[in-house]
């Protein structure tokens, strides 16, 4: 039996479920997963009702994007959120051939990623990942971390996707970084419909409710929250002190808070990553949260944490003692 989930929509008229699947983990991200455990690992979302799915070329060196595109070949198009990602396009490399990949993925070296926001780059990017999804559009395309690469991911970049937005190649742009400065100058100055930001707004980093999000909001452009686990931290019920923040080493204080942060819901019923995950959309500008899945019961677990019954007491007592301010109260004048 397929469920469904509560979406949120943004101004294209796209609605993305509140949960979206990262399909990071399906290109291999530090260990290897088969071919079986990825279709099983997106069946079980769309049982559960999800519909937005989140990929990049850079994620295995396209083997995310193949296996999503063989997992949902069944599934009826209109029935389901595709993004994807460009500004790394992947090249042939026989000069690593037989190498690993070096940046996270184990998958063997047979291209390699180089950095490309011109508007041919752009083009060839968007057909690339369509072949390789095995789809005629995507639905969101991100610049993917732009950071040192502004002038011209603002302009050839940004101008290349509203052409194929223009197309209906693509149904929405934006970008995804793990910073939010960038990001909100995207939105002030560019006309993107959706941004992704990771890591800088969860309950141990709230850095992007002082730039993006008021700015997301004022421009009407949709915000996915990624990363909502720090890295690890926060994605246990209790507190690992060797677990990641922001991929390296947590640092003490932050351990500390995130160990308080977890007797607090302890109290009120509930757990630290099902809080993790529900904190984000309690801001207005957010429509999606998405965390990564590897397993069908990586997924289950997951959609329990995001229908796990949260008190508001829980909000309250963590925006009272400072651990967490409470977006729906920041907000509440918006």
């Amino acid at each position: 039996m397929t469920h469904t989930l509560p979406t949120r929509s943004i101004r294209t008229g796209h609605q993305l479920t509140e949960l979206g699947f990262g399909a990071a983990q399906l290109g291999n991200l530090f260990v290897e997963t088969t071919d079986e455990s990825a279709q099983r690992a997106v069946t079980a979302a769309r049982v559960a009702g999800m519909n937005y799915f989140d990929t990049a070329p850079h994620y295995g060196l396209g083997l995310s994007e193949r296996r999503l595109g063989r997992a949902l070949h069944d599934t009826p198009r209109d029935d389901v959120v595709i993004s994807s990602k460009v500004g790394r396009l992947l090249v042939d490399s026989p000069e690593t051939a037989g190498r690993l990949d070096d940046d996270g993925f184990v998958v063997p070296a047979t291209t390699r990623r180089v950095w490309d926001f011109s508007h041919d780059g752009i083009l060839r990017s968007v057909e690339e990942s369509l072949t390789r999804l095995g789809t005629d559009r995507l639905d969101i395309a991100y610049l993917h971390d732009p950071d040192d690469k502004w002038a011209s991911a603002s302009s050839s970049g940004i101008d290349a996707l509203i052409e194929l937005r223009d197309q209906g190649v693509v149904g929405a742009i934006g970008a995804g970084m793990n910073q939010s400065p960038m990001l909100t100058e995207f939105v002030r100055r560019t006309d993107v419909d959706i941004v992704m930001v990771a890591g800088r707004f969860t309950l141990l980093d709230q850095s992007a409710s002082d730039d993006l999000l008021p700015m997301a909001h004022e421009r009407g452009v949709g915000v996915v929250a990624a990363a909502v686990y720090n890295s690890g931290l926060l994605s246990s019920e209790t507190v690992d002190r060797a677990a990641h923040y922001d991929y390296g080493r947590a640092p003490e204080d932050v351990i500390e808070r995130a160990a308080r942060i977890m007797e607090v819901c302890a109290r009120h019923g509930a757990t630290l990553p099902a809080a993790a995950i529900q904190y984000p959309l309690r801001h207005p500008a957010v429509v999606s949260v998405v965390t990564g899945m590897r397993t069908d019961e990586h997924v289950r677990s997951t959609v329990a944490r995001y229908n796990l019954a949260i008190p508001e007491s829980l909000w309250e007592e963590l925006d009272a003692t400072g651990l967490a301010p409470d977006p729906a109260r920041l907000t509440a004048r918006l």
